[in-house]
């Protein structure tokens, strides 16, 4: 196996030196660290002293040997191993409640035996998620804090232990890099903050060639699910939407009508987050109504 530590970008782009080369296939070992690019690790660490220029950083690039524009880079994630402890913040200015709270209120919470030890009453079980994971996009340079159709900082919890993500390639060797892992987040992060914590991920990463879809897509065992950004949140669930049609459309024999039906009847329309620039949403099909669907 693989292993890539201790090199961080802050941006998505075509311009980045890859730390790593490998095969289609690889399992590759990525050591990464928490959004604060582990700066907030102490009680005493305090968010007036982040640098603000080191935020969300991603491990990588990795390049991936025969991946060429118009393939896909399917990302499967075998294992999310836990730091010791980790980070949560809240407060004024920040996330959907930031203009109620005052001040800036940050807790360094242990992990014990599986579970987030928030306070001597409360015991949160972990449920470990990649934050920030995706490929450089071909032209433009995105911040690792910003998702958007090359992946980026989709915060989805569905990105966890099992689940494999396809990207469209854009440059040579896809470019792939991630990090930003949360130990447990809700759905919409609204305080603009999970779990943060540094972690080791195990990735498996393969090309798919000749193929192409319109967005991030995810897949586990249970479902097939479209992700889809922007800034305006009715625009995030339209394209998550459309998207999710035009993957069942090209896969499915029933007519259009149907599939919109189908998709009313038994698809799920989630928030991933609510707090970046960009809003993330996906939409979920159940396999067990879609067997027929494969990428």
């Amino acid at each position: 196996m693989e292993v890539i530590s201790d090199r961080s970008i802050y941006k998505f782009s075509a311009g980045n030196e890859p730390v790593l080369q490998v095969p289609s296939g690889t399992p590759v070992r990525i050591h990464t660290k928490d959004c604060f690019s582990n700066q907030l690790r102490r009680p005493e660490d305090k968010m007036e002293a982040l640098d603000w220029d080191r935020i969300n950083p991603a491990t990588g690039p990795i390049s991936v040997e025969g991946a060429e524009p118009g393939d896909i880079l399917k990302v499967t994630i075998q294992k999310i191993e836990l730091d010791e402890k980790g980070t949560v913040v809240s407060g004024e200015e920040l996330g959907i409640l930031g203009g109620i709270l005052k001040d800036v209120h940050t807790k360094i919470i242990p992990i014990r035996d599986g579970k987030a030890i928030f306070d001597s009453r409360t015991e949160i079980p972990v449920r470990p998620m990649i934050g920030v994971i995706g490929v450089a996009p071909e032209r433009e340079e995105i911040n690792t804090g910003t998702p958007g159709r090359h992946g980026g900082n989709m915060d989805n919890t569905m990105v966890a232990e099992g689940a494999s993500l396809y990207f469209n390639v854009e440059v040579p060797g896809a470019l792939f890099a991630c990090g930003d892992v949360h130990a447990v987040m809700g759905d919409g992060e609204i305080g603009v903050s999970g779990l943060e914590i540094p972690a080791v991920i195990d990735v498996v990463l393969e090309v798919v060639k000749g193929k192409s879809i319109e967005g991030p897509m995810l897949e586990n065992q249970d479902c097939w699910s479209a992700i889809a950004s922007a800034e305006d949140l009715e625009d995030a669930v339209q394209a998550a939407t459309e998207n999710m049609f035009r993957f069942l459309k090209s896969r499915l024999e029933r007519e259009e009508g149907e599939i919109a039906m189908l998709m009313s009847l038994v698809g799920q329309l989630q928030f991933c987050q609510v707090v970046d620039p960009l809003k993330t949403v996906r939409f979920i099909m159940p396999k067990q109504y879609v067997e027929e669907c494969v990428l």
